[in-house]
C-alpha cells in the first residue's frame, strides 16, 4: 500500500504563518476596534435608503381609471336602488319623498340629475345621510307635479 501524503508539506510561508497568528488570537480575543462617532446635532436622521417604485403582483382595484381621471359617475352609478322599508313606504305615502341608496361619492346635484334621467320627475330638494352601515341613503322630495305613490308604482317600489 502506498503511505498516505499530507496535505500540505508542513512548511507555511512567513506571511501566512503571522497572519493564521493574528486570526487565532482575534478569535480568541476579540477585535477591540470600536469607532465612536462624534454627534454634531441634537437630532437624530434616519440614513435615506433606496426607495424602489412600487411593482404590485396583484391588482387592487377592479375598475381602471380613465383618461380623464377615475371612472365617470353617471346615472346608473349613482342610484344603486330604492328602499323598501316600512318607514320609506311611509315617506312616500305622507311627504311625497323617494328613499334610495346611491352611491357614497355622489353630492345631492349629482343625486338630484340621475333621478331626473331615471325616472323623468323633478326633484324638490334632496337630503342625505350616511347610514352606520357606510351606505348613503337619500331623501328626494318631488314636486308637486309628480306624486311620489304613481312614480313608486312605476318603478317597481310597490
Amino acid at each position: 500500500q502506498r503511505p498516505l501524503l499530507p496535505l500540505y508539506s508542513g512548511r507555511m510561508a512567513k506571511g501566512a504563518a503571522a497572519k493564521a497568528r493574528n486570526t487565532s488570537r482575534k478569535v480568541r480575543h476579540g477585535t477591540h476596534n470600536k469607532v465612536v462617532t462624534v454627534r454634531t446635532k441634537t437630532h437624530f436622521y434616519k440614513p435615506k435608503t433606496l426607495a424602489l417604485p412600487r411593482n404590485p403582483k396583484v391588482v387592487r382595484k377592479s375598475v381602471r381609471k380613465t383618461e380623464a381621471g377615475l371612472q365617470r359617475m353617471d346615472k346608473y352609478n349613482i342610484i344603486r336602488y330604492p328602499l323598501t322599508t316600512e318607514s320609506a313606504m311611509k315617506k312616500i305615502e305622507d311627504n311625497n319623498t323617494l328613499v334610495f341608496i346611491v352611491d357614497k361619492l355622489a353630492n345631492k346635484r349629482q343625486i338630484k340629475s340621475a333621478v331626473r334621467g331615471m325616472y323623468e320627475i323633478e326633484c324638490e330638494k334632496v337630503n342625505t345621510l350616511i347610514r352606520p352601515d357606510g351606505l348613503k341613503k337619500a331623501y328626494v322630495r318631488l314636486t308637486g307635479d309628480y306624486d311620489a305613490l304613481e312614480v313608486a308604482n312605476r318603478i317597481g317600489i310597490i
